[in-house]
């Protein structure tokens, strides 16, 4: 199974439902539709849910469209976003960077142990 991590304060979103795509950029794992993957806290490394790839779109930051956007954290600006993605990356993220855009679904929490 495919593993993809996102920050702490993200994985209450991703939850909730109300986060339900991720965007990528050098995507090293070939991701694709119809993958299972493991979701995992980036900071923790743990494990809290698992889902199904259900689409997947690349294309330049810059031809983004709100559908694009939809059921993804929100930037005030694109730059805020390029600087994210930058910082993300540790390299330079602008307008002619591609993205991949993953939306998931069949979300599956995983209970923690309570012993």
């Amino acid at each position: 199974m495919k593993i993809i991590k996102f920050r702490s304060n993200l994985v209450p979103l991703v939850l909730s439902g109300e986060k339900n795509s991720t965007w990528r950029l050098f995507d090293d794992k070939d991701l694709t539709i119809g993958d299972s993957i493991e979701l995992k806290n980036w900071e923790t490394g743990e494990t809290f849910g698992t889902a199904k790839i259900s689409r997947v779109v690349e294309k330049p930051f810059a031809e983004l469209t709100p559908e694009d956007k939809f059921g993804h954290e929100v930037f005030q600006t694109d730059e805020e976003m390029y600087r994210t993605y930058s910082h993300y990356y540790q390299q330079p993220v602008g307008p002619d960077s591609t993205v991949k855009i993953l939306w998931f679904n069949e979300l599956q929490e995983t209970k923690k142990s309570t012993q």
